[in-house]
């Protein structure tokens, strides 16, 4: 059977290659230490599960609004104004099956055959495969170590052409952990405004920042932000309930009008008992993400105090998330080629750069026990000093 010309656009997923290797050599009986985890090493706390428990028990089973329950949807609204400073009407927000599937309603919704959108690198594995499957033409702006990883406003301007329709932000970032300032949005948003091109500003990872780092949301800028914008988030890193699969986007009326139609002749809504725990996870106690923040930041010091004692290897202090992002160039290799050799004869997992469009660099997660970092980073050390 013939696949479609969209599906044959679609690239093969470094991240899950590299992670079925190590399943493979673990179901064999061999000790890997895995670096590539996106996702918390922590349980979803216990009165979010309560949220979910109780709505089952209820029988709160049934189909709901496509765009999600009214109260959650108002829940994420008050969330917004509380933490972002940014006002949104319930229903200017949709609930969707996961902060992915809100950014691919976005793009569906706002681009087209023609189009392009321009994505800083390095950038989360799925955003240019997503503009590809939406018809549009992925743009991509390399950065550099020398600028933290981060997209300058001269950086954006140079790449921008009468095509342009969108710029995809992510901050704080996946993979290099970079967190814009205000300053540098400003900026940036100056840019958009001019030309009259929409930002997707993906902030799931904006509750794991950490020293005196500020998430600053895009549409919190300037009334041209807040119209330009489309924000996404989810509770999967916060909340640690990645398995729920529970995002939402929050936009100008008529692309969450837009988004809500898409979703309806897709997914439907998200999962009904699901977004009871995820309207625990808003109202309830927040203590939980607090030790998982402080954890994360235990985890990323040692890490990267590690990680830039290796000669010939270097890292910027990653200012959120819970990744680093190495820069291997100095080594002579290619990211596949030293995550491939490094899996084989050090049986440590870390996730290549080209994944992530750029081949100077591997990205390693701590997201992972304190026991595993330290075991796996000797491994790493030594396998370095071969090379």
């Amino acid at each position: 059977m013939e696949i479609s010309a969209r599906a044959a656009l679609l690239t093969p997923s470094l991240t899950l290659s590299i992670d079925s290797k190590a399943k493979a050599m673990r179901a064999e009986g061999l000790d890997v230490c895995g670096f590539g985890a996106g996702e918390p090493d922590f349980d979803t706390p216990d009165h979010i599960k309560a949220g979910a428990i109780q709505a089952l028990e209820s029988g709160f089973t049934k189909y709901t609004p496509t765009a999600g329950l009214p109260e959650l949807r108002q829940a994420i609204a008050d969330k917004l104004q509380a933490d972002n400073n940014l006002t949104y009407k319930a229903s200017q927000i949709v609930v969707s099956g996961g902060a992915k599937h809100a950014c691919y309603n976005a793009i569906l919704a706002t681009c087209q055959a023609g189009d392009e959108v321009l994505i800083p690198s390095p950038y989360w594995v799925s955003y240019p495969d997503m503009v590809r499957l939406a018809g549009a033409e992925p743009v991509i702006i390399p950065t550099t170590e020398r600028n933290g990883w981060k997209m300058r406003a001269e950086d954006f301007e140079n790449a921008m052409t009468p095509r342009t329709k969108m710029l995809i932000l992510n901050s704080p970032n996946n993979p290099s952990g970079a967190v814009y300032t205000r300053e540098e949005l400003g900026a940036i948003v100056e840019v958009a405004a001019e030309e009259d091109i929409n930002i997707l500003s993906d902030e799931i990872y904006e509750k794991l920042v950490y020293d005196d780092t500020e998430h600053v949301s895009v549409a919190s800028i300037s009334k041209e932000a807040y119209d330009l914008t489309i924000t996404i988030n989810g509770f999967s890193k916060a909340y640690a309930m990645t398995g729920w699969r529970l995002g939402y986007m929050a936009a100008p009326e008529n692309v969450a009008k837009a988004a809500d139609s898409i979703q309806s002749h897709s997914t439907s809504h998200p999962t009904s008992f699901a977004q009871r725990g995820a309207l625990a996870a808003l109202k309830g106690d927040q203590q939980p993400l607090a030790d998982m923040r402080e954890e994360f930041n235990l985890r990323r010091g040692y890490m990267y105090d590690r990680i830039t004692k290796i000669p010939n290897i270097t890292a910027v202090l990653p200012q959120g998330a819970f990744y680093i992002l190495v820069n291997i160039s100095q080594l002579g290799l290619s990211s596949q080629n030293f995550a491939d050799r490094l899996l084989s004869k050090a049986n440590v997992a870390v996730i290549p750069g080209a994944a992530f469009g750029d081949d100077r660099t591997i990205r390693l997660s701590y997201a992972t026990g304190i026991d595993i970092i330290k075991k796996g980073l000797d491994r790493f050390q030594d396998f370095c000093r071969t090379l």
